[in-house]
């Protein structure tokens, strides 16, 4: 279903649109793109009323989040400035300065599409999905292209250490290094360990990675 389409179905659904005449069509197409935010965000809400108050949290959009959405993530330079500073903040690197973990075990990482699932449980060791958005290896078949191509990362960037600390930013915090990414924040907001973090990073910048194999 196009998003046009969805937004007509919610507008009937909420009883905005008690008729639909062909000759009026186009200018209902119209008025259902541009749906009242509040009348989209009681929606949402009423999706997850029997959640657990924790999962309904994970809907209440912060500051970075409501600047993306009002401006369909293409903020103005000065308000992209403001949320790349103010996520910047929230990055927090590891005590001893070391940015690479173990390849293998980022490979296992980025492979992993668990956690955070209703069906998980707290012994559920969560994963990066990396693959649902990214090609890695070469070798793999199965990958997203929502995001670019990561083969060769750390090869094509000589493994400079000014690019690992660039890539750990990343992962920890997306919008630290663009604003309105659409990577999730996977260090800001807990979902992924700081030593998971740096394993993905040695997935990346490893020589003997399969990534720049």
């Amino acid at each position: 279903m196009t998003t046009m389409s969805k937004l007509v179905a919610l507008a009937i659904a909420a009883g905005v649109i008690t008729t639909l005449p062909f000759a009026a069509s186009a200018q209902t197409a119209a008025a259902a793109k541009r749906a009242d935010p509040a009348l989209v965000e009681t929606y949402l809400k009423a999706t997850f009323g029997k959640a657990p108050p924790e999962w309904q949290a994970r809907i209440e959009p912060d500051e970075t989040l409501r600047a993306c959405n009002l401006h369909r993530n293409d903020v103005p330079s000065a308000e992209a400035d403001k949320i790349i500073k103010r996520e910047l903040a929230k990055v927090v690197f590891p005590a001893d300065g070391k940015l690479i973990g173990d390849w293998k075990e980022g490979k296992k990482i980025a492979n992993n599409g668990r956690g955070g699932q209703f069906s998980d449980d707290e012994k559920t060791v969560s994963g990066g999905n990396c693959y649902a958005c990214h090609q890695m290896e070469k070798a793999e078949l199965s990958y997203g292209t929502l995001g670019p191509s990561l083969t060769a990362y750390g090869k094509e960037r000589k493994f400079d250490p000014a690019e690992v600390r660039n890539a750990f930013t990343k992962i920890y915090n997306s919008q630290a290094v663009l604003a309105c990414s659409n990577m999730p924040r996977f260090g800001a907001n807990k979902f992924l360990s700081e030593q998971q973090i740096m394993d993905l990073v040695a997935f990346l910048f490893d020589p003997e990675s399969p990534v720049n194999k």
